[in-house]
């Protein structure tokens, strides 16, 4: 069941998908410059602060896989408000947080609420514009996740520099209420005639796996786990997921139909995106403390210089239609992951003596890069699905773009401690030595996931870029 949605609606439908969407992602890494102020005045350590961090990423893993079901069940509408309305409460509880558990809390429900509000507000972009505007759309939205990980540490740091720790949550409140307010007048409501029964043994095996995987990940470069134990949880994780695996291709509805991954599209935009994103997904975290660390700058100055990257992505996102419209997905994905590897092995040349006018380049390049990567592999995933499984191909790309970014961060984590040795990290040089080693590794590990991209085909995402398109329920999926 749906409503037509109107004029209105397509206008400025965008636009709440893209400022609820830049308020989740900001907020994944805002508390990041602020956990030491937060340990100070909640008098406890650092480190034990760490779970303010891991809980809201445990909460996207375990919520985002059931999102679908609900907006199938409920309806996009209900369940994009309802996420709205537990998001902005839940960072006026962040705010208010007299001690460490409660701002744990406070941030597994916040991290629920994002579960459900973004991938709803995808779906919702995806069922309310037919597939010719769907790659200026999701475009569109796709920037504000791109720029909200590059502002997080440098917004955050600014923040407690002039207020407190508390503002970093309160900020969300006039954006969670204006989001609101907008919800109930352009988000439209779509919801299925005859919802499919919840997996509860998927939920269970799929959920704590995806979880458990992500917690790893989040704390395994921080040595506080030892090798025999992180090996057993790890076996465990993977474990979880196969089960899931086994258990999705023997039922009927299953949380995540992985009969999706016969489309190649599909195929190639999820899986292929989740290889690529190792390497790309690890600059976040590299840049800062290469900037610090290698090249001695002050915090607030290492923030500023992810700003470039943030420019690029805004700048890039008005050129990259028509660059897929002229070349095709195939062509672009292929140079595009080329030229991003090569840039991101560049930043291994870089040192004190650099001039700082190449830095803002090769930012500027990799905010570029990743702004067309993502615009085409995200936008990918929905050429050749057809309506009555968009939301359920929302969902699978969700879940893995989450999982992604976890692999991303800790490929980077790991590959700077192994090479970094038993060396102290206020060595400047042998910390420089190591991030100039990682980034090599990232960007030859992101030249060969081109190869994944080298299995579409010439005409694969046509009907993103087609001018006329025939109705999305009438296109069958490409499979092979």
């Amino acid at each position: 069941m749906s409503t037509a949605p109107s004029s209105a609606v397509q206008r400025y439908l965008p636009w709440l998908v893209g400022v609820v969407l830049f308020m989740e992602t900001l907020d994944s890494t805002i508390v990041n410059t602020a956990v030491p102020s937060m340990a100070r005045s909640l008098e406890v350590t650092p480190l034990s602060l760490k779970a303010i961090v891991t809980s809201y990423i445990l909460a996207l893993a375990v919520g985002i896989p059931v999102s679908g079901w609900l907006a199938d069940r409920f309806g996009t509408r209900k369940l994009f408000i309802s996420a709205v309305a537990i998001f902005t409460l839940a960072s006026i509880l962040c705010g208010l947080s007299v001690n460490a558990p409660m701002l744990v809390a406070a941030r597994i429900l916040q991290g629920l609420g994002a579960a459900m509000m973004t991938p709803v507000g995808r779906l919702a972009i995806v069922r309310t514009f037919p597939k010719s505007q769907l790659l200026d759309k999701m475009n569109f939205v796709i920037i504000p996740a791109l720029i909200g990980p590059l502002l997080g540490p440098t917004v955050g740091g600014l923040i407690v520099h002039w207020w407190s720790w508390r503002e970093i949550f309160f900020v969300n409140v006039p954006v969670g209420l204006a989001a609101l307010w907008l919800s109930r007048r352009y988000m439209p409501e779509y919801r299925s005639d005859s919802p499919r029964p919840l997996d509860a043994i998927g939920v269970v095996l799929f959920s704590s796996g995806a979880a458990l995987l992500s917690w790893l990940l989040e704390v395994f470069g921080e040595h506080r786990l030892d090798v025999t134990s992180g090996a057993i949880l790890f076996l465990l994780s993977f474990a979880l997921l196969g089960a899931y695996g086994l258990h999705a291709n023997r039922t009927e509805h299953p949380l995540l139909n992985l009969r999706l991954f016969q489309v190649r599209t599909f195929r190639v935009s999820v899986l292929g995106g989740l290889i690529t994103r190792l390497g790309i997904g690890g600059l976040p975290f590299l840049l800062p403390l290469f900037y610090q660390l290698g090249m001695g700058m002050p915090a607030w100055q290492s923030g500023l210089m992810m700003m470039p990257s943030a420019i690029a992505a805004m700048t890039v996102k008005a050129l990259s239609p028509h660059l897929l419209r002229r070349y095709g997905y195939r062509r672009i994905l292929i140079v595009n992951t080329v030229l991003m590897g090569v840039v991101i092995g560049l930043f291994a040349l870089a040192d004190q003596s650099t001039p700082i006018v190449v830095i803002v380049l090769l930012s500027f390049l990799v905010g570029s890069g990743s702004s067309m990567q993502f615009s085409s592999m995200n936008s990918l995933a929905f050429a050749d699905i057809d309506a009555r499984n968009s939301s359920m191909a929302n969902t699978i790309a969700s879940s893995m773009q989450q999982l992604s970014m976890s692999f991303g961060l800790a490929c980077g984590s790991l590959l700077t401690g192994w090479y970094l040795g038993g060396l102290p990290q206020t060595d400047q040089i042998a910390v420089t030595n190591a991030l100039h080693a990682a980034f090599i590794t990232l960007g030859i590990a992101t030249v060969v996931s081109s190869l994944s991209f080298w299995t579409l085909r010439a005409g694969d995402g046509h009907a993103l870029t087609a001018k006329n398109e025939a109705p999305v329920a009438t296109r069958e999926p490409v499979t092979d």
